[in-house]
């Protein structure tokens, strides 16, 4: 959801990474902002977790990469 909702305001992400544990938004706001990603128009529970799971598996790899990372990012600009 953190990074959904700063992909929407258009922020920069590069050096944004996740912290557990910090609240933001209500859980209806969370719930709209998931809905509005997962690319369907009326999803299920099932398809919404299911996205869920893969956004976080997917984002926790990108964090681990080293390509993503703040050491090298300066230098891959604009790829």
């Amino acid at each position: 959801y953190q990074y959904l909702c700063r992909y929407k305001r258009k922020e920069n992400l590069d050096h944004f990474t996740f912290v557990p544990g910090r609240i933001e938004g209500t859980e209806k706001e969370c719930l709209a902002c998931l809905m509005e990603f997962c690319g369907r128009s009326n999803p299920s529970w099932t398809e919404l977790s299911n996205f869920t799971h893969f956004l976080n598996f997917q984002l926790i790899k990108c964090e681990k990469s080293v390509f993503c990372s703040p050491v090298l990012g300066d230098q891959f600009r604009g790829f």
